[in-house]
């Protein structure tokens, strides 16, 4: 069954209800080894919310990952783990249609923030899923001291780390939490 993606008309339209069931729906594909795409979605955002996220936060941990579905990753194959599409910065852009910067950078960001904190902490890659660690190579692998420097100059980088943490924590099979409708998308 193929998805029709949901189209931004401008303020007032349905986008964001279109939008969350999109992501219900498309989401039902595997994330990686424990949970699917939308249970990795709506954790993130419950997870935002628990650690006291800022509402712009909360929103970019419920739609972090959603490059992945707009490029059909993860359906049904490993192409993911061969090349990096940059699922980040697709979604990042497709979303700033509809969104404000607080939302959409740390999305395009939080990649770079798992690169960061592997970087700073060697303890850190060990905490990875599986894929995490296989996407880590292609996706640049450890940071050398310039690019750190240019990471953490960036607006973003505080709340992209915050992100990346979230998305780590966020694949665990029993956690229940609210359905992707209950996160108002208000920005």
């Amino acid at each position: 069954m193929e998805l029709k993606v949901p189209k931004w008309q401008g303020r007032g339209d349905p986008f964001c209800t279109e939008l969350l069931a999109w992501l219900e729906a498309a989401g039902a594909s595997n994330y990686d080894e424990a949970v699917s795409q939308y249970a990795h979605a709506v954790q993130s955002a419950a997870l935002a919310r628990q650690r006291g996220g800022h509402p712009p936060l909360v929103v970019a941990a419920l739609l972090h990952d959603v490059g992945h579905l707009l490029i059909g990753e993860h359906d049904g194959g490993d192409e993911f783990l061969v090349r990096d599409l940059q699922h980040e910065r697709v979604g990042a852009g497709w979303l700033s249609r509809a969104f404000v910067a607080e939302v959409t950078e740390p999305i395009r960001w939080h990649v770079e923030a798992k690169r960061y904190l592997c970087s700073i902490d060697a303890g850190y890659y060990d905490l990875l899923s599986e894929a995490s660690k296989l996407s880590f190579e292609l996706q640049g692998g450890t940071m050398t001291a310039d690019e750190i420097k240019t990471f953490l100059a960036h607006p973003a980088a505080q709340d992209a780390i915050e992100l990346r943490r979230i998305d780590d924590l966020a694949k665990e099979p029993r956690r229940t939490v609210p359905a992707a409708a209950s996160w108002c998308c208000a920005y």
